[in-house]
């Protein structure tokens, strides 16, 4: 998005559940705010949607279990997306791409709806490429470790909002280590609603 103040449009994939980095979901969309961006968000479920818009202050949520997804998402986004935080792949990914402007950055964290696939995914589309070669797109892996040398700054940032309540986030606590398998295969339902923790003992 180009705004008169040129605020870019900023896109997190379900950013009130499932599996990533706590660092690259919840905190990813309020910091794009505090740094000027415009911040939407994915969810599954009206109670997460809304839970992003009234909760953490995005500018927009959508529910990617909804039938018109595709078009709930085009009308959250008017003047289409500059920064994509890519997690899941599948339909939303589809829905996303063509909505990227020219010059927009994509970071892929990860890509679970693939997770549990029985047969290798199909090869890229050749009109995919086409499209980063004549958008002037940019896509990085995001593997945290690579940016081990801003750590420092990260962590004296980000608590400083955390203190002052500029970010804020949610957990999901499962108590006991033997609810780790239904806890997880829960987590990549989308049961959980914030960052999931089992809890092993105090």
């Amino acid at each position: 998005m180009r705004t008169a103040d040129h605020r870019q449009a900023s896109f997190w994939r379900d950013g009130s559940s499932r599996r990533g980095y706590w660092a690259g979901r919840l905190t990813s969309g309020t910091t794009r705010q505090i740094k000027g961006a415009r911040a939407v968000g994915i969810a599954g479920g009206p109670a997460k949607t809304d839970y992003l818009l009234t909760e953490l202050g995005f500018d927009a949520a959508v529910h990617h279990r909804a039938p018109d997804f595709p078009d709930q998402l085009a009308a959250a986004t008017p003047d289409r997306i500059d920064v994509y935080f890519e997690n899941v792949g599948g339909k939303v990914f589809d829905a996303v791409f063509p909505l990227l402007n020219p010059h927009a950055r994509m970071s892929v964290c990860g890509l679970v709806s693939g997770y549990n696939a029985t047969q290798p995914p199909p090869p890229l589309p050749g009109s995919l490429m086409r499209s980063v070669l004549s958008n002037s797109l940019t896509i990085r892996g995001f593997i945290v470790y690579d940016f081990r040398d801003q750590f420092d700054r990260f962590f004296g940032e980000v608590s400083g909002w955390i203190r002052d309540g500029r970010i804020r986030y949610r957990e999901d606590i499962v108590d006991g280590f033997r609810n780790t398998p239904v806890a997880f295969a829960g987590m990549l339902k989308g049961n959980n609603f914030g960052k999931l923790i089992i809890h092993i003992g105090d």
